[in-house]
């Protein structure tokens, strides 16, 4: 085991406000990222950029084969700085980067996603890649979801969102480090508190339906998508989200190598090699 002790992002410098790049994969007119905004805008400087469509499911993709648009946009009776990008978040967060914000962010947070993220959706997921794309020019990233799929009730939490800001805006994240945040259902009945929790093994399962075009007579299939049940330990994110306490999962992913596999197998790929 590698005892070494973890970096962690750099503090903020001396600044009256926090800097705050917002982003997200429902699009930049979705309710989730203007709720998102709105609670942030009270203590942050607040910039958006966000896909000019929803961009679900993306993950971390970038566009390299076609050009981008930087749309400057108005948010009606929102004076919100807010630009589209017509891309993926992860795409956002590049050009935020490089062409938009006046100076490096303090954080990138994404959200408020429509529908879960729990468990290993983190790895199909555009809303987490948004903060992982933050992550990967050391900048602390956070995502926020909520698992009612259909309407969830954003201003139910607000309150939590401020308080996990304010937290890690006060204790640094270790470098490669984001926290995936997933608020439960029926949020308007009150969260029961936060969990630090380790993620769960629940994902976005495939449900294939095969269809037939009417004039072409050829089969197209929606891959639909349903949640994959596990028997999910306690200490899951998952299970927490169940109870009706909102999880948050410190993802680590500057190094996803297995230590375990690389330290007992190294040398036989070594002598198979010769």
């Amino acid at each position: 085991m590698d005892h070494k002790k973890q970096p962690t992002h750099k503090p903020i410098k001396s600044a009256s406000k926090p800097l705050i790049l917002i982003t997200n994969d429902d699009g930049i007119y979705a309710p989730g990222i203007k709720h998102l905004w709105q609670v942030l805008n009270q203590f942050a400087d607040c910039y958006v950029v966000a896909p000019s469509l929803e961009q679900s499911a993306v993950s971390l993709s970038i566009t390299i084969r076609q050009p981008l648009l930087i749309e400057k946009v108005e948010w009606v009776g929102l004076h919100a700085k807010t630009w589209s990008v017509n891309g993926t978040p992860a795409d956002c967060v590049k050009l935020a980067l490089h062409s938009i914000l006046p100076e490096r962010p303090t954080l990138v947070v994404s959200g408020i996603n429509r529908g879960s993220n729990a468990g290993r959706n983190v790895l199909y997921s555009g809303t987490v890649a948004g903060a992982i794309e933050g992550v990967m020019h050391d900048i602390p990233g956070i995502a926020f979801s909520a698992l009612d799929l259909v309407s969830p009730s954003c201003s139910a939490v607000a309150q939590p969102i401020t308080t996990i800001i304010d937290y890690v805006l006060a204790h640094s994240l270790p470098q490669g480090t984001l926290l995936n945040v997933n608020f439960p259902k029926d949020t308007e009945k009150g969260i029961k508190g936060l969990r630090l929790a380790k993620q769960g093994c629940q994902y976005w399962q495939e449900n294939i339906e095969r269809r037939y075009h009417p004039a072409e007579h050829t089969s197209y299939y929606w891959l639909g998508a349903q949640l994959a049940a596990y028997e999910e330990e306690k200490d899951s994110d998952v299970s927490y989200l169940e109870e009706g306490y909102a999880t948050v999962v410190p993802i680590k992913i500057i190094d996803l190598t297995n230590q375990s596999y690389l330290k007992n197998h190294a040398h036989a790929f070594t002598n198979i090699s010769k």
